[in-house]
């Protein structure tokens, strides 16, 4: 046993933008449907905002995370989700362009952003998780969404 506690664990949703790999923390997922929903886009918000859909009642801004992270090739596909995530009492849907997988990481698998220079800023990172050779990149949603907060 190498004494890492269960307790240690979190598990992350892992989808894809492009080649990239990216994750989140799977306690603030809400859900995931497919992007065949009609996004309605209001009028005066940023670019990176696709819109709003209604999901069971409750109106939910789209983040499309391509737009936001100012990366190339966001054209949806049969394997393109909205994630929809909840916290604080915020819920909001993010396009991605598949979901891959949910993974377990320990504190030890990990890394800190602190000197990350990247296409998009570290204040959006919440580390970096490496496991069985790959990287994948971990996604801080509360400053992801509260950078982008002017979304109405």
């Amino acid at each position: 046993m190498n004494g890492i506690l269960t307790t240690d664990l979190k598990k992350f949703l892992v989808f894809k933008l492009g080649d990239e790999e990216y994750g989140i923390d799977i306690q603030k997922i809400a859900t995931i449907i497919e992007k065949d929903m009609s996004v309605t886009r209001v009028p005066g918000t940023p670019v990176f905002l696709k819109g709003v859909i209604n999901l069971r009642g409750e109106i939910v801004p789209i983040i499309h995370l391509h737009t936001r992270f100012g990366l190339s090739g966001n054209e949806d596909t049969e394997k393109t989700r909205i994630v929809i995530v909840r916290f604080d009492e915020i819920i909001v849907g993010i396009i991605v362009d598949s979901i891959a997988e949910v993974i377990e990481l320990n504190g030890e698998s990990i890394e800190n952003v602190t000197n990350f220079s990247g296409v998009f800023s570290a204040e959006y990172l919440y580390g970096v998780g490496k496991i069985e050779g790959r990287i994948i990149t971990l996604l801080n949603l509360e400053k992801l969404v509260s950078l982008s907060e002017n979304i109405g």
